[in-house]
């Protein structure tokens, strides 16, 4: 394959899945990606050259991809229409849906990123799928309610992945009743805390002579 001819992400896709369903007998080595690659159409040495990082780098691209595929489908979706905990809603579901018939492959990736080695890898593959979430649920905030709102979202996603991956319901129907209860639950917080910030925010305070003294923002 010739470098103009070589299109790294569209191979990666499709070495990628063209592996998962290696991956609940031989989990996420480098074996599985070369069975990948090789039912991909490719030489066994394209699994490497693509995934130099191995295994881990493949499950990132996994959830980058999760992700894309995600946005691409809510764009066909009327999410102006509903409401912003629907919006949530109906991204989780979505997300987690595409990836239904692989749940032991996520469950391993789970495994391989959990290792001390690889543990701050999970967390910012995490925030970067409930940042898409909000994403795609129009929220615009920059402020502290940015970090706020994906939080929030992490602990909604991740209690929620775990309930889906132990889920033996009819579609899944357990899942979303507990997704719906914790939207419920977490959208309060935001309202809550902005009530206590309107009640207490024109207050005094031990530090307020920072804010307007000298030094403040209230300084000339």
């Amino acid at each position: 394959m010739s470098e103009q001819s070589f299109d790294r992400d569209a191979v990666r896709e499709a070495i990628l899945d063209a592996a998962l369903p290696h991956v609940p007998f031989d989990g996420w080595t480098q074996a599985t990606l070369q069975h990948g690659a090789a039912d991909a159409g490719h030489d066994k040495v394209m699994a490497l050259r693509v995934f130099p990082g191995g295994p881990v780098e493949a499950v990132e691209f996994w959830s980058h991809l999760a992700d894309r595929r995600m946005l691409a489908a809510l764009e066909q979706r009327d999410l102006s229409a509903m409401k912003v905990r629907d919006r949530i809603a109906t991204a989780i579901r979505v997300r987690l849906e595409q990836t239904a018939g692989h749940r032991e492959a996520v469950r391993r990736a789970l495994s391989l990123l959990a290792i001390p080695l690889n543990a701050g890898r999970g967390p910012a593959l995490l925030w970067r799928t409930v940042d898409a979430i909000w994403y795609a649920a129009g929220d615009t905030a920059t402020d502290f309610n940015y970090y706020t709102k994906r939080g929030l979202l992490a602990g909604v996603y991740s209690t929620t992945l775990l309930c889906w991956l132990e889920d033996r319901s009819e579609g899944f129907a357990t899942t979303w009743s507990f997704l719906d209860r914790r939207i419920g639950e977490v959208m309060r917080v935001p309202q809550a805390l902005g009530s206590l910030r309107k009640r207490f925010e024109n207050l005094p305070t031990p530090f307020s002579f920072l804010r307007n003294g000298p030094f403040g923002r209230g300084s000339a």
